[in-house]
């Protein structure tokens, strides 16, 4: 990455092999940098052709394809939707060709954490009783329960606890049964329900809906407890009935879950749900590799990390095949990518729709773009796993889930994969936060940090200053271990979470 003179507008070199520059500062028309005349207007984030490009010539940022020219441009042209276009290219998945054996530290080396040691070893960096809904019926019965407690004042009495949330969502009925959209619906629930951040779960349901408890109770082998609790509105004989019940299960779950306590515990117990929304020309430069650089040190301390957004590494697939610790798991990869081909198709939809008109006004032009971006939050570490959305990782290193690029959609997922912290980059500027799991907020841009600092964590726009990107990643771990043992974020101060569970719907609404 290069940088130019700051005697003149700001611009960013990534690759030599790039015949584009990157405008941290605006360049405007007739102004000279890297020995090209700007013949218009490039805002900041946006590209700069530095060579001349012939129609149907590839378009090169990040040392790779991210579009195809849709007109003869001549150097110093502004390069966006006007003349820029996507389309499919060939590309080399290389399976497993990059694998490595990871340099892991051993745990008497290792960083380490305040969190809450569970039962089945698993470890929690928050201390939620959480309230599901098998079905949005019963919705407003969840967050009754959450608001009885809240008025009753008694949480002060559990200073261990961090809270009692409602996690309600749209369906739970008309659908298919047994098809992919409910054992998506069943495996987030489950996800949900043994998270480490979960203390403890009562689950209430209306009773006639699709989405069955007792067959999810079946499915899972789930007995209840004094620290799962299940009801239906029917069963138990309407509105008021069953908040009172509720609320009387939480109550007996209180003293219980106050009373575990945090321990110092090593930074392999983490497992860190990596997300990018808003993003930005800066997103893939600066925020996004440093987010990298800091799940590269995650990984040599033995924990895990979580890429997902498949329609957002849509075209840097093979950038990651290439990281599997196996053809396998490279092949796995390339089968979600096919199905969202299809899925798309079957939805009249194009992949190439995924950029919002914020990532574009914000200098991204293609997915293709967007993604080889998004995918520096992955690090450099080996794939040593891949997963369907809401599936349980098991698999240590960095890994991957496939989810919807929708942020509250995938970040869903990741929890209920077992994430217990998440790192949310933006450059546009992302209200965002999550419960159970504590979400911190990194700004691509000085500009956007100070002007939203009630909701931003960290500010990585200081690397076009010079800042390097390694020092900004241990910052960032740095900060992850401070948030795992209790510091809030700016959205946890803020109060997020409570309605950023949005589980994924696949499948016809019947």
């Amino acid at each position: 990455m290069h940088a130019s003179a700051s005697s003149a507008p700001r611009t960013i070199h990534l690759s030599l092999a790039d015949n584009v520059i990157v405008a941290v500062d605006t360049i405007d028309k007739g102004v000279s940098v890297h020995g090209v005349t700007a013949i218009d207007r490039v805002p900041r984030g946006h590209k700069m052709a530095i060579k001349p490009l012939a129609v149907d010539e590839p378009v090169i940022k990040f040392g790779q394809i991210i579009g195809f020219a849709s007109k003869d441009v001549v150097p110093g042209t502004w390069l966006h939707e006007h003349n820029v276009g996507m389309r499919d290219f060939e590309r080399d998945y290389c399976f497993a060709q990059d694998a490595k054996q990871e340099d892991i530290l051993p745990v008497s080396q290792q960083a380490t954490f305040e969190g809450f040691r569970r039962a089945n070893g698993k470890v929690g960096t928050r201390n939620y009783i959480g309230i599901l809904t098998s079905v949005n019926c019963s919705a407003s019965v969840a967050r009754f329960m959450a608001q009885e407690i809240e008025r009753s004042g008694i949480l002060k009495d559990y200073p261990h606890i961090d809270g009692v949330i409602p996690l309600v969502h749209g369906g739970g009925c008309a659908l298919d049964v047994k098809g992919e959209g409910y054992d998506i619906l069943k495996r987030t629930q489950w996800g949900y329900a043994t998270n480490p951040n979960m203390a403890g779960v009562v689950m209430v349901g209306l009773g006639c809906e699709g989405f069955q408890i007792s067959r999810w109770k079946e499915a899972y082998g789930i007995t209840e407890s004094n620290m799962f609790r299940t009801m239906t509105i029917q069963e138990v004989g309407g509105t008021k009935k069953t908040v009172a019940a509720g609320v009387e299960a939480i109550k007996t779950m209180l003293p219980i879950a106050n009373q575990a306590k945090r321990e110092t515990v090593p930074a392999s117990e983490l497992m860190l749900a990596l997300q990018c929304g808003g993003s930005d020309g800066y997103s893939g430069i600066t925020a996004n590799p440093a987010l990298g650089a800091a799940v590269d040190l995650l990984v040599h301390h033995g924990g895990t990390a979580i890429l997902s957004e498949t329609p957002e590494i849509y075209g840097a697939e093979h950038l990651l095949t290439r990281r599997a610790a196996t053809r396998e798991i490279g092949e796995k990869m390339v089968g979600m990518i096919k199905w969202w081909e299809d899925y798309t198709a079957r939805n009249k939809m194009e992949m190439n729709n995924n950029p919002s008109p914020g990532n574009k006004a914000g200098g991204l032009t293609t997915i293709l773009e967007k993604s080889l971006g998004a995918t520096a939050k992955g690090g450099t570490r080996t794939m040593t796993g891949v997963y369907h959305y809401a599936e349980q990782v098991t698999a240590k290193g960095f890994v991957y889930m496939d989810t919807p690029g929708y942020d509250p959609v995938a970040a869903t997922g990741q929890v209920a994969g077992g994430a217990n912290v998440l790192a949310f980059t933006t450059g546009r500027g992302s209200a965002y936060g999550c419960k159970p799991t504590p979400s911190v907020k990194l700004a691509t841009n000085t500009d956007i940090y100070t002007r939203m600092i009630d909701d931003m964590d960290i500010n990585c726009g200081d690397i076009v200053d010079g800042v390097s990107i390694q020092d900004k990643g241990k910052e960032i771990y740095d900060v992850l271990l401070r948030i795992a043992s209790g510091e809030h974020s700016k959205s946890e101060q803020l109060g997020y979470g409570d309605a950023e569970f949005v589980p994924w719907t696949v499948g016809a609404t019947m």
